[in-house]
């Protein structure tokens, strides 16, 4: 944070030129591994621009990664890419699984459009993506872009290597842009909504586009009397100086550790003692839920709204299942700007002439309407991890009314 604008500029400037190098150098390379003609050998030793802003991506070429969101409309990215002003440069690198004929098609089609003549030397497209270029890249890109169709995306690790480098980040919101990105580190990609897959590429190119246009690009051409981008270069010290400290192996094996290894640890432990007891609890329990499950019944679901609160009641028929094997709750997804919702309903009573046939309610403050809720049964036993050991779960199958 304390680092000069100069300081931090040049830094990234270095970084910037350094990528341009080593792209060149593969590529000149890359062409003559493949025999291609010497003067497209020697065109590729002057291809980029070391003060251009630079965008790159590397990845697995696979449909739900959209490597191809870039070209929902070529021209617009020409146009892009050509701007007399405020010019952009790519710098693409990835490979495809050799039976992923789609990922194949995506491939060809950056490399397609990389030789339109209108932007000569201003895309590369590299083979063979290794470590050592993976290294490169995220050192180098002003920018990293990441399109994921959400939420299919586990994580985004390479979106965090850029970091510590001083790139900045435009990605979908999925993964761990998702939980990282604010205003001032970067920007982001997609609404939220759950959209058919046309609908969602259409809108999240559309915005992809628009974000370039009117504010990424326009951000880091925007320099001071030195020449230097102030607003680019505050998020860049934004982003090295929060989110650094948070995406990092460190925190990956810490967590790993605290909520995974130790607490398995512990459950083998307590599952093994004793002549195994509670794993043989844990295998009696597993198995009656497993033989009764399908036997479960909702029934009676009543719905009172009283000022501000709901009162939800619904009766469960339970076969042979006790009531401690189960838990019945009150779920809600989430719906515009109110988050997932979910709370244990109690059990209240057992309905007379009927065996294992019970009551149960909850009251839920009314910031939102009743048929946002759906009651639902889960298996619940104190030594079982739900949903990892058993992933049964009922809905109640009749919608609320609206």
């Amino acid at each position: 944070e304390a680092i000069p604008d100069d300081t931090l500029w040049a830094f990234r400037s270095e970084g910037r030129y350094q990528l341009i190098t080593f792209v060149r150098k593969r590529l000149e390379h890359q062409l003559g591994t493949r025999g291609a003609d010497q003067m497209e050998i020697v065109r590729a030793r002057s291809i980029l621009e070391p003060n251009t802003m630079t965008v790159g991506f590397a990845r697995r070429f696979a449909a739900y990664k959209r490597p191809d969101l870039l070209l929902h409309d070529e021209n617009r990215l020409i146009r892009l890419l050509t701007h007399p002003a405020r010019p952009v440069q790519l710098v693409i690198a990835g490979k495809a699984h050799p039976e992923d004929l789609q990922g194949k098609r995506m491939i060809q089609h950056w490399v397609q459009f990389a030789q339109r003549p209108e932007i000569c030397g201003r895309v590369v497209f590299l083979g063979d993506y290794d470590m050592a270029l993976a290294e490169q890249l995220t050192q180098g890109v002003d920018l990293w872009i990441n399109t994921p169709r959400r939420p299919l995306e586990a994580c985004g690790t390479s979106g965090m290597k850029v970091l510590v480098n001083g790139g900045l980040n435009l990605s979908e919101l999925d993964g761990w842009w998702a939980e990282a990105h604010n205003p001032d580190v970067g920007w982001k990609l997609g609404t939220g909504d759950h959209l058919s897959e046309t609908d969602q590429d259409r809108i999240d190119a559309e915005q992809l586009y628009r974000l370039l246009e009117d504010e990424v690009v326009p951000c880091f051409y925007t320099r001071d009397k030195h020449g230097i981008p102030v607003g680019w270069v505050a998020r860049i010290r934004s982003s090295m100086a929060t989110l650094t400290p948070q995406f990092s192996a460190n925190r990956m094996l810490r967590e790993y550790l605290e909520d995974y290894y130790l607490p398995a640890a512990i459950a083998y432990r307590t599952r093994t003692s004793d002549n195994g007891r509670v794993a043989k609890s844990l295998a009696q329990w597993h198995d009656n839920i497993q033989h009764h499950w399908n036997n479960i019944l909702f029934q009676n679901l009543s719905v009172d709204t009283r000022g501000s609160t709901h009162h939800f009641s619904v009766q469960i028929y339970l076969d042979s299942l006790s009531s401690d094997m189960v838990s019945v709750e009150i779920f809600a997804d989430a719906q515009g700007d109110k988050g997932t919702y979910r709370k244990v309903m109690t059990r209240t009573g057992t309905l007379p002439g009927a065996v294992n046939k019970y009551i149960y309610e909850v009251y839920v403050v009314a910031d939102r309407p009743a048929w946002h809720y759906t009651p639902r049964i889960v298996p619940t036993h104190a030594n079982a991890r739900i949903p990892c050991e058993e992933t049964h779960i009922m809905w109640l199958d009749r919608a609320i009314p609206a």
